[in-house]
């Protein structure tokens, strides 16, 4: 049983009031304590375009991140995201989670170390074989820098840094933010050694599968997508393609309760039906109340405010601080490490939450706007669109 976000174990303090050119605007609902997340990746506009779907929180008064040597207090850290998720002594054995992202970040690697460094994680480098980049085609020609876009690898990689430390980590950087290098991109992770999931924190329009899904289709590997970060809207490709599984989010606070945490659908959550792609034979029995293709499948933190991950992030090409950051994009690497950690991802991996959802924090409360299906928008017993079937409880679900 899930509770609202009354009690907000988490409870923000002090403002952010330092400076970085990293993000840009979008409206937002209020948050406390004088700050509000902003999207760090601009809306592109056009449906076979994406958008990254990471948020960091900002100061109302300046609009910016500050600078800071230490991780805010207020932020989720590895092991508490752990423990919320029931992750215990769960490992890879080093399997490797691959993200997908657009441009380039020239100190990935130095960032990584010190996010690692920060919460005592054994280090991943090019150096050891923990950590590979490499451009959307698999060589070394790496794309230029954009500030939102090395904002949103910074999350995705330390996402699977907290979730899964022994995971290894493969970076694959697209020419740009269009479904077909992101696409290619994803199709060159599945191609390298190792490789057992695959991270995509960004969206575009409700797109067939019969024009991009090859990209992503990779039987034996989790392929998963954001939802994206604008509540209720319908389906956001790749989400909605048959070939992965649809992460959306949740509002995770700590809790006197027996878990210790508290869970509800997150506000910006998105959710949804396809007018294009069909609907997950896995599904049928979740009543979803969609003839065609339903997200989420299931769900993980992603609240900026209430279970944002630390993260040191990248403010400019040159210089990084530690900021508090969620969205989408910070759900989607967790449960893509969550797949790497059960060793389990024969077939299509999005069809097994729907045979193990016992094995599931069941999200009963929350809701991402207003639908004509009210199990599209609002949380409840079982499937809903914000939250799928819900959040981990160890890896038995996947």
């Amino acid at each position: 049983m899930r509770t609202s976000i009354k009690a907000m174990g988490l409870g923000l303090a002090g403002l952010l009031i330092a400076a970085t050119p990293a993000v840009a605007a979008q409206a937002a609902p209020a948050h406390p304590h004088g700050r509000h997340a902003e999207r760090v990746c601009a809306a592109t506009g056009h449906a076979a375009v994406a958008s990254c779907d990471a948020e960091v929180l900002v100061s109302n008064s300046t609009g910016r991140v500050p600078a800071t040597s230490t991780p805010p207090a207020t932020a989720l850290t590895p092991s508490q995201l752990r423990d919320a998720y029931k992750l215990g002594s769960a490992s890879s054995g080093g399997r490797t989670v691959a993200v997908v992202d657009a441009y380039g970040y020239p100190n990935l690697e130095r960032d990584l170390a010190t996010y690692r460094s920060q919460f005592g994680l054994s280090a991943c480098t090019t150096g050891n074989g923990c950590l590979r980049i490499m451009d959307q085609n698999g060589g070394s020609s790496l794309p230029r820098f954009n500030a939102g876009w090395a904002g949103e690898t910074a999350l995705d990689v330390d996402a699977i840094s907290a979730a899964c430390p022994d995971c290894h980590i493969l970076v694959v950087q697209a020419q740009s933010a269009s479904i077909a290098n992101l696409g290619t991109a994803a199709s060159t992770a599945a191609r390298q050694a190792g490789v057992v999931a695959i991270s995509n924190s960004y969206g575009g329009g409700d797109l067939a599968d019969s024009t991009y899904g090859g990209y992503y289709n990779h039987p034996g590997i989790a392929v998963t997508a954001s939802t994206g970060d604008n509540g209720y809207q319908g389906g956001s490709f790749p989400a909605s393609s048959d070939y992965v599984t649809a992460v959306g989010g949740t509002s995770l606070v700590a809790a006197g309760n027996s878990r210790g945490w508290s869970e509800s659908a997150w506000s910006g959550a998105g959710s949804g039906c396809s007018t294009v792609n069909g609907a997950l034979a896995a599904a049928s029995g979740a009543n979803t109340g969609c003839s065609m293709r339903a997200i989420a499948d299931v769900s993980a933190a992603a609240d900026p405010s209430y279970g944002g991950l630390a993260v040191y992030y990248p403010t400019s090409k040159s210089v990084s601080t530690w900021a508090q950051v969620g969205g989408t994009s910070e759900s989607s690497p967790i449960i893509a490490s969550v797949y790497a950690m059960s060793g389990n991802t024969a077939g299509y991996a999005n069809a097994i939450p729907y045979s193990h959802s016992g094995s599931l924090f069941d999200v009963t409360s929350g809701s991402n706007g207003s639908c004509p299906t009210s199990q599209w928008c609002t949380a409840r017993t079982g499937w809903d669109g914000p939250t799928g079937l819900g959040t981990p409880n160890g890896t038995g679900a996947f």
